[in-house]
């Protein structure tokens, strides 16, 4: 569903820090350089033959009806360069290669100046992650992650991983915990498919995070405003219509939208087991759905293996069918052209994702900076819903449960 490009306007964390440096004169002697990378090799399996099983609507994976087994689903390969010019001033540049609605390339994830005001206020400045979820800033480096891939019921929901802007983080004690409180201004570019591009302009988020020990807690409230090219030509052929035309318009049209994003999640993680969890909700206010999504994962940790269980679920807070336009009374013609229209608003529906996954896996830490990971899953999509599949095909049925298997190597360098 979407896609982050390369962005104009965003001055390239390489060329930032060159003026930095160029500014700070004697400090650049002692800036330290710091460079390392991020990688997985998986194969996918995916029982259900009849749609392609891909972990984000941004990374295409083409596992079931496009291939036995695919790589594309959750392969990747990043690099992080970071520098510290001094106590307050420091700059990172992070770039990962992965499977794009088209093809594998490259893209800017992270491109960012940090500058310290205080020991407790930082600001930031540039391509930044966005805070919307617990492994907001590492979900690329799956390394990091007790499972193969983020819950997909969840984490699809805002596939977008950063927005080019600036940030300010603050940290605080009370109550016996650490907490930190973040707010976000950016914009991003998104591709939802090869014809249609959208615009999320005004990104406003606040984000608050509390530890203590080993609890961890999240919360996120962000808004934004959507705006989508390319599918004028369809709301305006419902506005023809009249009246009931231009109320399923002003309903599902997805020109432009007020978005707003609710994130709240904990992970307590004492070091030889741990339990996380999230829920989280999007409203597009569109026929790009109104959903609410969450999962539950625990885990166990013995030796160099970590076996873990999660279930995990996404409903929508809207109907996936509509009656459209009534056809009756119409001339022929009008009437066939508004059941087509009302045919294809209702495939567009389908598309907001309902459906449950269980999964069981272990992560096999078998090298320094390497880890092995084999996950199970059995996928359920429901309510008539195509879930979180792709590319489905005429044959496809809702509410009929599949496997995913998985397999693949994590690393870090």
């Amino acid at each position: 569903m979407l896609h982050a490009p390369r962005r104009r306007g965003v001055l390239p964390a390489a060329a930032l820090a060159a003026a930095l440096a160029c500014a700070h004169g004697g400090a650049h002697a002692q800036a330290k350089w710091t460079f390392g990378g991020f990688g997985t090799l998986a194969a996918v399996h995916s029982a259900e033959d009849q749609a392609d099983y891909s972990a984000s609507p941004i990374s295409t994976g083409r596992a079931g009806y496009g291939k036995a087994w695919a790589f594309d689903v959750d392969s990747r390969i990043g690099a992080q360069l970071g520098v510290q010019f001094d106590k307050r001033w420091s700059a990172i540049v992070q770039v990962v290669q992965e499977k794009g609605l088209d093809s594998y390339g490259p893209s800017l994830n992270w491109a960012n100046v940090k500058f310290q005001v205080t020991p407790e206020l930082s600001v930031r400045a540039g391509r930044i992650a966005l805070p919307l979820f617990l492994a907001a800033d590492y979900r690329k480096a799956s390394y990091a992650l007790p499972w193969l891939r983020t819950p997909v019921e969840l984490y699809s929901l805002m596939p977008i991983s950063n927005s080019d802007g600036i940030d300010a983080s603050y940290r605080w004690h009370a109550a016996g915990f650490k907490h930190e409180t973040q707010i976000s201004i950016g914009r991003a570019s998104v591709r939802l498919s090869a014809e249609a591009r959208g615009k999320t302009k005004n990104v406003i988020g606040l984000t608050h995070n509390a530890t203590a020990g080993a609890l961890t807690m999240r919360a996120t409230l962000a808004r934004s405003m959507l705006e989508i090219e390319g599918a004028e030509p369809f709301f305006d052929a419902f506005r023809s219509f009249g009246p009931p035309g231009q109320a399923l318009a002003d309903r599902y049209d997805i020109a432009k939208r007020n978005v707003r994003v609710f994130g709240a999640g904990f992970s307590y993680d004492p070091g030889n087991w741990f339990l996380m969890g999230e829920v989280g909700r999007i409203d597009t206010r569109s026929m790009l759905g109104d959903q609410t999504a969450a999962y539950l994962s625990a885990g166990y940790r013995t030796g160099n293996l970590a076996p873990y269980l999660t279930y995990a679920r996404v409903d929508a807070n809207m109907a996936n069918r509509v009656a459209g336009l009534p056809v009756a009374g119409l001339p022929p013609q009008a009437a066939a052209m508004a059941m087509f229209l009302n045919d294809e608003l209702n495939h567009r529906l389908r598309r907001i994702g309902i459906q449950d996954t269980v999964s069981a896996g272990v992560r096999w830490d078998f090298a320094p900076n390497y880890a092995f990971k084999l996950q199970l899953d059995r996928v359920t999509p429901r309510g008539g819903s195509e879930g979180t599949l792709i590319n489905v095909q005429p044959g496809f049925r809702s509410g009929r449960a599949f496997g995913v298997v998985s397999a693949g190597v994590d690393f870090v360098f």
